[in-house]
Formats: C-alpha cells, sequence, structure tokens
C-alpha cells in the first residue's frame, strides 16, 4: 500500500471502531433505562426505550455498509481484516441487546396498572447490573484491544446464568403462593431471560475481541451455568 492509501485504511478502521463505540454505548443504555422502567413503573420512560431502538438499528446498517466498502476497497488481511469482521459482529451481538432491551420496555407498557410486588423485582434489577458491567468491561476490552479483559467477561458469564436459574425458581414460588402474582411473575420471567440473552452476547462480544486479537477462535467450551429453568420451560423471543 501506499502511504496515502495506508492512512485512508487506517481512517476507515478508526471509523468502524468509533461507530461500535457509539453503537455500545447506546446498547448500554438502552438496557440501563429498560430496567430503570420496570423498577420504577415508568411507562414514559419505556416508551422512550423502545424509541431509541431505532438509532441502535440505523447504526448497524451503517457499520455494515462501511464494512463491506472497506473490505471491497482495501482488501484487507490478517489482523486488519479481522478487526473488520469483529466490527460487523460486534454490531450485530449489540443490535441484538437492544432488540432485548425493547423487549422488556413492552412488558413494562403491558403490566402497567396491574398488581405488581415491588421486592421481587429486585432480582431482575441484580441481574441487569451483573449485565450491565460485563457489557461496559467488554466493550472496554475491544476498545483497548486486551484479550484477557475479555476472558475475564467470557468467564463471567455464568454467574448471570445461576441467577437466572435462582431467580425462575423464585418467581414460580411467588406463582404458586398468590395467583394475583400469575400475570406479572411471567412477564418478570420474560425479562429475566431476556437479560441472561444479554449477557450470552457480550460473551459473543468477548469470544471476538479474542478473535481479533488472537487470530483464532476459542477452543474451550462457553462456561455456562444450571440450564434447568431455560430448558425445563421454552421461552421464545418476545
Amino acid at each position: 500500500m501506499t502511504d496515502h492509501t495506508m492512512k485512508a485504511f487506517d481512517t476507515d478502521l478508526q471509523d468502524l471502531a468509533r461507530m461500535v463505540a457509539e453503537m455500545g454505548g447506546l446498547a448500554e443504555k438502552q438496557v440501563a433505562d429498560a430496567v430503570d422502567a420496570l423498577a420504577k413503573r415508568d411507562t414514559t420512560l419505556a416508551q422512550r426505550v423502545s424509541a431509541a431502538d431505532a438509532s441502535i438499528d440505523t447504526l448497524q446498517r451503517e457499520i455494515e455498509e462501511k464494512a463491506v466498502l472497506t473490505i471491497a476497497r482495501r482488501q484487507p488481511m490478517a489482523v486488519d481484516l479481522r478487526e473488520v469482521v469483529g466490527a460487523l459482529r460486534l454490531a450485530n451481538d449489540l443490535e441484538r441487546i437492544g432488540d432485548l432491551a425493547k423487549n422488556i420496555a413492552k412488558r413494562v407498557l403491558a403490566i402497567s396498572g396491574r398488581f405488581q410486588p415491588q421486592k421481587i423485582v429486585a432480582g431482575v434489577q441484580h441481574m441487569s447490573d451483573l449485565c450491565e458491567e460485563q457489557l461496559k468491561d467488554v466493550l472496554d476490552a475491544y476498545a483497548q484491544k486486551h484479550d484477557e479483559a475479555a476472558m475475564d467477561v467470557w468467564r463471567r458469564d455464568g454467574a448471570i446464568d445461576a441467577l437466572y436459574t435462582s431467580l425462575f425458581r423464585e418467581l414460580l414460588t411467588y406463582m404458586m403462593e398468590d395467583p394475583r402474582n400469575i400475570t406479572f411473575c411471567t412477564h418478570l420471567l420474560f425479562c429475566a431471560k431476556n437479560i441472561e440473552r444479554m449477557g450470552d452476547h457480550a460473551t459473543n462480544i468477548a469470544e471476538t475481541v479474542y478473535y481479533i486479537v488472537e487470530g483464532s477462535a476459542l477452543a474451550d467450551e462457553r462456561p455456562k451455568g444450571d440450564t434447568t429453568a431455560s430448558t425445563t420451560v421454552p421461552f421464545p423471543a418476545a
């Protein structure tokens, strides 16, 4: 490559990284706002979360277009190609996280005005705290191209799975104890499952960061917690 071409290519890669970072920031806010809306029964905030999902979708399309053009124009190889492919992968996972946050917001609107025992929302908030921490850490790992930090996130995925299983059983108990809890707890179970899936996407991002840095996929099996809850009752996408 000539110096001019190399500089243009560096600019392309920097633009992709910037767009992914922007998309990651939006996804983080979506998750936090969706769970906040759930905890506070804030339908106005829930509606804002639903509306804001379009911004994440737009960024994903822009990243895809930029990545395809970069590959076509620059024909990158080795780590440069991995960075472009990695940006595509991250955009896909972040878009799904945005969709899952929007699903939670829809649940907030669905249970508005119903009997809501507030103390059982605490478990979902705790799950969300873990997920938000995972997402922040893995996006930092991507920005710094730090594979060890990404691996730390990858190893912590089991904690969210275990908490989901515990919450699943607790919510079933509430439903059996008081029929008034059934509708609310069912919606809350969907919210918890959406957060558990967000954790899986954060783990996907960790694997992508490892791939970008190391040039190979992880050989180890992904650490998972007790999957009893998720296999006992199926949870289709909301």
